[in-house]
C-alpha cells in the first residue's frame, strides 16, 4: 500500500512516472520501484535479471575507471574539463537539436511551463555550462588536501586527506544541465559517475553523454568515467539503487516523490538532497527598496528552481507589504495569502486564500504563499513547522534579529539581506553543484568538489610497534 498523495503530489507522481523515474503504483512491497511492466512470470524475471547484469557491468567498468581517475593529477583532470567545455561549444547545434526533440515531446505530453523551463536548453545556457567547466578547472583540486595531521610522541606521522568517493551515481529529473554539472564535478574530484536522467530528457542526455565520453577519451582519460543507465528505464534505476558494493554513493536530485523513493528504497549509501520550500522573513525594520528588489529576484528570476522563495512571512509592524505585494503582482506572481495579509493589502492588489497545503508547497512557478506573523519567534516557529531545511532568509536592519535568525533557523543555508537564489554551488564559488543536501551527515548545503570526496588516514612510521 502506498500513502495517500495530495493533489499536487499526485500530479508530481504522474510526471515522474511519465519520465520513467517513478512507477504509477509507488514503491513495491519488496522495497524497490516496480515498473508497470513488471510481472511474476518467467519472462519478466529474466528481463529484470538481464537489466541488473547490464547495470552491474556498467558499474564494474565505472569502478575500473574510478581507479584510473584516482591516479590522475590536477593538470590531467583540468585538461579533461577544458576539453569537455570546448566540445560543448563545438557540438552545440547537435545538442540543441536533441533538446528540441525532448521539449517538443514534453509539450505534447502536457508538461508544465516550469518543468519545460528546466528541460529547455538554449545557446546561452550551453555557453554557461562551458563557462562553469572552465571555472571548475580553475578551482583547487580537493584530492590530497590535508584535513588534519600530527606527529605522535612515538614518531608516527599522521595525515587525514581527502580522497575520491569512487563511483558516484545520480538519479535526477528532466534537467539536462545536471548531466554536465555532475560529470564535471565527478571528474575534478577524481570519481567516475553513473547517470540516470529521466525519459523526458533522454535525447539531450544521450547527446551530452556522447560529448562527455568523446572529450575524456581525447585527452587520455577513461571514457567510462561517465556512463548512463537511461537506456534501461525504471529497471535500470532499480538496479542502480540495488548495486551495493559497486556504487559508493547515490545522489537523488528532484522533487519530493523522487527523492523519498530513492531514500526509502536504495540499498547503496544515499546523500539526500531536498526540495526547496524556501522562506523569506520580512522583519519590521526591513528597507522597502531592498525588500522589493530581493523578493522580485528570489521569486521571479527563475521560478522553477529549488532556491526560489515559496513563502513570505511578513512582520505585522512592517510598512512595506503593500509595495512588495504590488511589485510581485505586477511581475505576474499569484499571492496565496492568509486573512491578515489580505486585510493589509490595498484593493488594487488581488490574492487568493491560502490553505495549509500552500505553506507546504514547493510551487516551482509564479506563486507565493504569504503569511503575517507578530514576531521573529513566530516566524521561526512557522519555518520549523513547514520548512524542508533548504534555505531561509531574513530581511532586516536589526543586527540582533539577524543574529537570532542565524542561530535559531536550522536549514542548510541561512541568508541575511540577500536573495535566496544565491544558494547555488556556482554562485557560492564551488564551481557547480551536484545538488543541495538537506541532511546533516557528511555533506550539507550545495555539494561541490569537497563533498564528493571522503577521507583516508595515512600513517607513516619507521618501524614502530604497538606496546
Amino acid at each position: 500500500m502506498t500513502e495517500a498523495l495530495t493533489p499536487r503530489s499526485a500530479v508530481l507522481a504522474e510526471k515522474l512516472f511519465a519520465e520513467g523515474l517513478l512507477p504509477a503504483d509507488g514503491p513495491a512491497e519488496g522495497g524497490v520501484l516496480a515498473g508497470p511492466e513488471a510481472s511474476p512470470d518467467t519472462a519478466g524475471t529474466s528481463e529484470a535479471t538481464d537489466v541488473e547484469a547490464a547495470v552491474h557491468a556498467i558499474a564494474d567498468r565505472s569502478r575500473h575507471a574510478a581507479r584510473r581517475m584516482a591516479r590522475a593529477n590536477r593538470a590531467w583532470k583540468d585538461r579533461g574539463l577544458r576539453a569537455i567545455a570546448a566540445a560543448l561549444l563545438e557540438r552545440k547545434a547537435g545538442i540543441l537539436a536533441a533538446n528540441a526533440k525532448d521539449v517538443a515531446a514534453g509539450k505534447a505530453n502536457g508538461t508544465s511551463a516550469a518543468l519545460l523551463d528546466r528541460l529547455t536548453l538554449t545557446g546561452a545556457r550551453i555557453d554557461g555550462l562551458a563557462a562553469a567547466l572552465e571555472n571548475l578547472a580553475n578551482l583547487p583540486d580537493p584530492v590530497g588536501n590535508v584535513v588534519r595531521g600530527q606527529t605522535l610522541p612515538n614518531g608516527l606521522r599522521l595525515r587525514q586527506v581527502n580522497v575520491p568517493m569512487g563511483v558516484v551515481a545520480a538519479i535526477y529529473e528532466a534537467r539536462p544541465n545536471v548531466t554536465v554539472d555532475i560529470a564535471g564535478l565527478g571528474l575534478k574530484s577524481g570519481n567516475a559517475v553513473i547517470l540516470r536522467g529521466g525519459t523526458a530528457a533522454a535525447a539531450t542526455n544521450a547527446a551530452f553523454v556522447t560529448v562527455l565520453r568523446d572529450a575524456l577519451d581525447s585527452v587520455g582519460l577513461p571514457a567510462d568515467a561517465v556512463q548512463s543507465v537511461d537506456q534501461y528505464g525504471r529497471d535500470g534505476a532499480n538496479a542502480l539503487m540495488r548495486a551495493r558494493g559497486r556504487v559508493d554513493v547515490l545522489i537523488p536530485r528532484g522533487g519530493r516523490e523522487l527523492i523519498q523513493s530513492v531514500v526509502n528504497n536504495a540499498r547503496v549509501p544515499v546523500i539526500e538532497t531536498g526540495e526547496g520550500n524556501v522562506h523569506i522573513f520580512l522583519d519590521a525594520s526591513a528597507d522597502e527598496e531592498m525588500a522589493v528588489e530581493i523578493l522580485l529576484n528570489a521569486k521571479t528570476q527563475r521560478p522553477s528552481v529549488c532556491n526560489t522563495v515559496e513563502t513570505l512571512l511578513v512582520h505585522s509592524k512592517s510598512t512595506v507589504l503593500p509595495a512588495v505585494a504590488a511589485a510581485l503582482r505586477a511581475a505576474g506572481v499569484t499571492l496565496h495569502t492568509d486573512e491578515r495579509v489580505r486585510a493589509a493589502l490595498p484593493g488594487s492588489v488581488d490574492s487568493v486564500p491560502a490553505t495549509d497545503e500552500d505553506w507546504a508547497t514547493e510551487y516551482m512557478d509564479l506563486d507565493l504563499a504569504v503569511a503575517m506573523v507578530d514576531s521573529l519567534d513566530d516566524a521561526v516557529k512557522h519555518i520549523r513547522r513547514w520548512s524542508t531545511g533548504h534555505t531561509e532568509a531574513i530581511l532586516t536592519n536589526d543586527l540582533g534579529n539577524a543574529e537570532r535568525f542565524i542561530a535559531e533557523v536550522d536549514s542548510a543555508a541561512v541568508i541575511v539581506n540577500a536573495s535566496t537564489r544565491f544558494t547555488d554551488g556556482g554562485e557560492l564559488g564551488l564551481g557547480a553543484e551536484v545538488g543541495i543536501s538537506t541532511q546533516k551527515l557528511h555533506a550539507r548545503g550545495p555539494m561541490g568538489l569537497t563533498e564528493l570526496t571522503t577521507t583516508k588516514w595515512i600513517v607513516q612510521g619507521e618501524g614502530q610497534i604497538r606496546a
